[in-house]
């Protein structure tokens, strides 16, 4: 799911009438299936990282703002929002497995129509977070697509950059950090339990210095001025960010008043897909390291 999108119940349902009488694509008995869709963007980078790449995906133009990398190949097909994708193209393309969540279940019954449907809870309300729920996922998918060797080396490879990350941030162990992207001028998007990541600054020995409620996606919506409560924290904010609201920010009394801010110690971090998988992780993870890389330990 792109960050920027939330549910619609009404244009989901309305886009699961409009196609209520499409039938399944063919597909090929025992043969681990190579035309995957997915219509979530974690779905879509991990099938990118074990080599089989969607022949389509929801929201394929935002690709390149919110996830970056892996990068998406040309070609894959852009079946618009996922909330209210193109059922008719998604269709036409006879897709033999589709790839979804659990907060597009409305849309379930008209998918499996179309092709075998498998759903993943990566955000979920249920206790868990998103980080071994990814690991499971990978194996899971691996599994299903006949990719089992490279989901395991998926793992390794995640596993290895959040040890070698926190290798490299040793100097910053328990560091109090915020994880933010900006609302507007005076609203943040604050990431906490539940998110990936916290997940990955806890694996990377970072503390979260937000502890505050969350959504089951990980995050809420706050004032900045909430953030004061922590003055000796760092902030990190997640690109991108637009250019009016970072000039009204060096204008705002309140902004320059947060002890983060008179400090020096808040940093621009490129983007990294917040609503992700395991290869946002490692992505979000060597980030955190060149973000920090030049910061001093303490101060």
């Amino acid at each position: 799911m792109p960050a920027f999108h939330l549910v619609t119940r009404r244009g989901l349902l309305a886009a699961a009438a409009s196609c209520a009488v499409l039938a399944p694509g063919p597909s090929r008995a025992g043969a681990a299936p190579t035309r995957v869709v997915s219509l979530d963007y974690g779905l879509a980078e991990t099938l990118l990282a074990l080599g089989v790449p969607p022949i389509a995906i929801a929201e394929a133009d935002q690709w390149a703002t919110w996830v970056v990398e892996p990068a998406m190949p040309p070609g894959v097909i852009n079946l618009g929002a996922a909330q209210e994708a193109n059922l008719e193209l998604l269709h036409a393309l006879k897709p033999e497995l589709i790839l979804t969540t659990p907060y597009l279940a409305p849309l379930g019954p008209v998918l499996a129509r179309i092709a075998r449907t498998e759903s993943f809870a990566i955000y979920t309300p249920e206790p868990g977070t998103p980080y071994p729920r990814s690991v499971d996922a990978t194996r899971r998918l691996g599994d299903m697509i006949g990719r089992e060797s490279q989901a395991q080396e998926l793992i390794n490879a995640s596993a290895a950059r959040m040890a070698a990350t926190r290798a490299a941030l040793a100097p910053h162990a328990g560091t109090p950090v915020f994880l933010v992207s900006f609302m507007d001028t005076r609203h943040v998007r604050v990431y906490g339990a539940k998110s990936l990541f916290d997940d990955v600054m806890t694996l990377c020995g970072l503390a979260n210095a937000w502890q505050g409620g969350v959504n089951y996606w990980g995050f809420d919506t706050v004032g900045i001025e909430q953030l004061a409560r922590t003055p000796e924290a760092r902030l990190i904010y997640v690109e991108p960010i637009a250019a009016d609201v970072l000039a009204a920010l060096g204008r705002s009394p309140l902004w320059n008043s947060l002890g983060f801010v008179r400090a020096g110690r808040v940093h621009a971090m490129p983007p990294a897909l917040m609503f992700g998988m395991l290869p946002s992780a490692m992505r979000f993870a060597g980030l955190l390291g060149q973000t920090l890389a030049g910061a001093p330990a303490h101060g």
